[in-house]
């Protein structure tokens, strides 16, 4: 038995967090596909009080929720990239924006799913716009000199916390015919989108649009709510 697993579902979000830090750690590990519309065994003793994926299981310690085992995957490998940054200020002020981005990001992407008529779709599609405005300053002032990700010149916690909704993301575009991540009003976060689905630790992780759109048919409010 491997002595790291991952319980989860290939067209979470918040498992593809994991995988990417997973991955950036060069950490090797046992994916245990979890069901949609069900709850295993291992799921609910792993994670009693949630009952949600994911779940790490380290040497048979589960951690639960995605950003905490994110933190706990850098601080537990130190010998591969660091993912938070190692400076205190820094390193609160990455946490900070990865809670914004779970309690904005989330519920907008779902809101707009929900949206009925033109009057909601759009007042859902302006909340999801101000919140790329104010993530586009953030991003460049991080990038300054020439960096380009979040965290610097690498994929870092707020990276990873952003860029996993980026296939839900192409995914909602194409369901609800609109432009949810736009070039003229955030050149650099599309540049940036780029970027990171570009990066060895992402490829083959988020899965393609029309995986997720024939996943969608069934199952989009609860990838979104997990």
């Amino acid at each position: 038995m491997a002595s790291v697993r991952l319980i989860g579902g290939r067209a979470s979000p918040f498992v593809n967090r994991v995988q990417i830090a997973l991955n950036l750690k060069s950490i090797d590990y046992e994916f245990l596909q979890e069901k949609f519309g069900s709850k295993s065994e291992l799921l609910l003793k792993s994670n009693p009080i949630h009952k949600k994926i994911p779940v790490l299981i380290h040497e048979d310690r589960a951690i639960c929720e995605s950003l905490i085992i994110v933190q706990y995957i850098d601080e537990t490998w130190t010998s591969g990239p660091s993912i938070l940054p190692s400076d205190s200020y820094d390193r609160a002020t990455a946490q900070f924006w990865a809670a914004y981005i779970d309690e904005k990001c989330t519920p907008n992407l779902r809101a707009l799913r929900a949206a009925k008529g033109e009057e909601e779709k759009s007042e859902a599609s302006n909340r999801l716009f101000e919140m790329w405005i104010l993530l586009e300053e953030v991003l460049v002032k991080r990038s300054e000199g020439g960096k380009g990700f979040f965290g610097g010149d690498k994929i870092g916690y707020v990276d990873i916390a952003l860029g996993c909704s980026l296939g839900w993301l192409k995914a909602m575009e194409k369901l609800l015919g609109v432009k949810l991540l736009n070039a003229e009003k955030t050149p650099e976060l599309v540049r940036w989108a780029e970027r990171f689905c570009a990066d060895d630790a992402v490829k083959g992780v988020i899965p393609e649009t029309e995986e997720l759109l024939e996943f969608s048919k069934n199952f989009i409010p609860k990838v979104l709510v997990s």
